[in-house]
């Protein structure tokens, strides 16, 4: 048996080869996308590359003959080495990640494949969401979904409905009483026996006249007629679109050392890019606070070097005023995200206590809280580090119905797990607590 590919694009370089290909293996590509992104930096996630899987989870169906049954016999080349009879032991075996061979001869390779920038990315967002994303009021919809209504007499070629089109046809057909092809066949056959035989008479006569009357009633009833001609009608239909405002809140006072404002922003452009691939109608709002707080603008908020004091009420009351401004309760969906290294003067816990317990968590959906840290986690002299103001101030709030969650960042390798752990989707979110 011989298989020949025929295809004008062979070799799996087709698209839809590539995307049975990626739904195939798609969770070894999601775990390889999920390990390589740890390793990358922020502005990166965007830019797509190269994976590694292994190669027995996308290993291809082939063809061969089988072996059927019976006794097969094979003649070999003999050598110097062997004679008839001889049993030939396996060879040893040898193959996959590395030099040298595995004790049992098996092994694989890893297999290298290319994703684009919006692959790669789909798959990193696949499993995230905004949490109970639930529609407050239904916004002034940009996009609408086309549903079917019925049949139209008109419309695109591609829309027409050849069922019903030729049901109307034979309806019409069979009210005009068209002559059917039987019919005529029937006259056909009668005349030219009647006519080979040689007859002439009035009956003969009779037969062609009602073929003839025949033939013109159905050259004025045609088979299809444009009247029956009927096309699947799609009307637009609003789409309901619950609205949604994410606040991110950053701490940029001094006590903020360049390490964890760095890692505050890295979380930061996480969140952006994840609110801005997965969800289109949703505002982010960025407040940049030290000793006070004000609204910035993206570049500000990721750029500017301000440093001062540190009082966290700031930014939460910044954060109230332009809900009350901008976003009403009632027509929006409100998330916040905050990041800190967790210092805050004492006097100021109790504020931020009655803001968080009085105005901010009633009105919210979800609020993570990032905590920033020194890369190695602790303080000068290796001594640990002590619960923070914030951190302390905050876990008197925790309760198993409160939307927060606190997680604490001290490495930059741990921003992507931490963001995936925050933002899983609501099944396997642990809202409320610490970890």
């Amino acid at each position: 048996m011989h298989i020949i590919d025929r295809r004008l694009n062979p070799k799996g370089k087709s698209l839809p080869n590539r995307q049975r290909f990626l739904r195939r293996a798609k969770a070894l590509v999601r775990d390889a996308v999920h390990e390589s992104s740890a390793s990358r930096g922020v502005r990166d996630v965007e830019q797509g590359g190269e994976l590694s899987i292994p190669k027995a989870g996308v290993s291809e169906p082939t063809f061969h003959h089988g072996q059927g049954s019976g006794i097969r016999d094979h003649v070999l080349p003999g050598n110097k080495e062997f004679v008839e009879g001889d049993r030939l032991p396996r060879p040893p075996g040898g193959g996959g990640r590395g030099t040298e061979g595995s004790p049992d001869g098996g092994g694989e390779d890893d297999f290298r494949f290319a994703l684009s920038r919006d692959e790669f990315v789909d798959l990193f967002l696949e499993d995230l969401e905004l949490p109970d994303l639930v529609k407050q009021k239904v916004a002034a919809s940009e996009s609408v979904s086309w549903h079917r209504a019925g049949y139209s007499p008109s419309g695109a070629p591609a829309n027409m409905a050849l069922g019903r089109t030729m049901r109307n046809s034979l309806s019409r057909r069979i009210a005009l009483k068209r002559p059917n092809k039987a019919e005529i066949r029937r006259l056909y056959e009668e005349i030219e026996d009647r006519e080979r035989k040689g007859e002439v008479s009035e009956e003969l006569e009779a037969l062609r006249a009602e073929l003839a009357e025949l033939l013109q009633k159905t050259s004025r009833i045609p088979f299809v007629d444009p009247i029956d001609v009927r096309y699947k009608r799609f009307d637009p239909k609003p789409k309901p679109i619950a609205r949604a405002v994410m606040f991110c809140l950053m701490d940029v006072s001094g006590s903020m050392t360049e390490d964890m404002k760095d890692l505050a922003k890295r979380f930061f452009m996480l969140l952006h890019i994840f609110l801005a691939r997965r969800y289109k109608h949703v505002d982010v709002v960025f407040i940049r606070h030290t000793h006070t707080a004000q609204e910035v603008d993206e570049d500000t908020f990721f750029h500017n070097r301000e440093t001062g004091g540190t009082i966290v009420s700031t930014a939460l009351e910044e954060m109230m005023r332009v809900v009350r401004e901008r976003y009403p309760v009632s027509d929006w969906n409100i998330y916040a995200a905050q990041a800190s290294d967790g210092d805050n003067i004492t006097a100021d816990a109790g504020r931020v206590l009655s803001l968080m317990q009085e105005d901010i968590l009633p009105i919210c959906q979800y609020y993570a809280y990032i905590e920033v840290g020194r890369g190695d986690g602790g303080l000068p002299g290796h001594h640990a580090r002590r619960e923070s103001d914030l951190w302390s101030t905050y876990r008197r709030i925790m309760g198993p119905e409160v939307p927060m969650a606190m997680r604490k960042v001290n490495h930059r390798r741990e921003i992507f797990p931490v963001f995936r752990d925050l933002f899983k989707k609501d099944g396997d979110k642990a809202v409320g607590r610490v970890p």
